[in-house]
């Protein structure tokens, strides 16, 4: 059906533009459940939106603008690619978003930019290259999980094999030096504050991170913090990218 005054052709249904998107739903759910799997930040749900997202504008880019005709150009001038190209920049605010930052250390580059890559595979499924997008989906999960095996057995003593963990100390004021010593002594400290309690005064929440080399020493850990019997509790969480 012909639209008065613009020439776009409305397509009630389209089984064509039906297929894009949902290559594009599917790609997205593959690489976000490889973030999933491993525990990240951004996970299956953020992926797939990110990858129909940036489908959808760039099928609304190409086919939701009327052609623009002009005295100079009877033919008429339409940019196809003015709203998908917006999606390269605009993606950057969600990337930027995954990235943390916690003193020195720098989290999350890796999520962001598989976030940057989703995106690119929605353009493509949005532009009807289903096998560009569907091979960038096959490097993309591989070099994820095969570069992180590789690193592993590879790479033994590169600084890949540091890994960096979270530690959260609920206990009495007076125990903060002994404990920040002890960690200082044993692991890599590389970052360490306080936060008193509102329910108690005496009460402190102690927030360390630490870097180890030998995952040995970590599984040592709770028991040696027993030796401080003011620790009411403790959890240790590994920080990944």
């Amino acid at each position: 059906m012909m639209l008065p005054g613009n020439g776009i052709v409305e397509n009630i249904f389209d089984y064509n533009i039906v297929i894009r998107i949902f290559a594009a739903v599917c790609y997205g759910f593959v690489l976000g459940l490889e973030r999933e799997l491993t525990n990240k930040y951004a996970g299956l749900r953020t992926h797939i939106l990110v990858c129909l997202g940036a489908c959808i504008f760039t099928i609304i880019s190409i086919y939701g603008f009327p052609t623009v005709v002009t005295a100079e150009d009877a033919n008429g001038i339409r940019d196809t690619g003015r709203v998908a190209a917006q999606v390269v920049s605009g993606i950057g605010f969600i990337g930027a978003g995954a990235v943390l930052r916690n003193g020195p250390m720098i989290f999350g580059l890796t999520t962001a930019a598989t976030l940057w890559i989703a995106a690119a595979i929605g353009m493509a499924c949005g532009a009807g290259l289903l096998t560009i997008g569907m091979a960038t989906t096959i490097f993309a999960v591989a070099v994820l999980t095969l570069i992180r095996i590789f690193e592993k057995q590879f790479l033994p003593s590169g600084t890949r094999r540091i890994k960096k963990y979270n530690i959260t100390i609920y206990c009495e004021a007076k125990d903060e030096e002994p404990i920040k010593d002890f960690l200082d002594t044993k692991f890599d400290l590389i970052n360490f504050s306080i936060k008193r309690t509102s329910l108690q005064e005496n009460k402190i929440k102690l927030n360390a991170t630490i870097e180890i080399q030998k995952k040995d020493k970590l599984t040592s850990l709770y028991d040696d913090l027993k030796q401080f019997s003011n620790i009411e509790s403790a959890s240790i969480l590994e920080v990944n990218d």
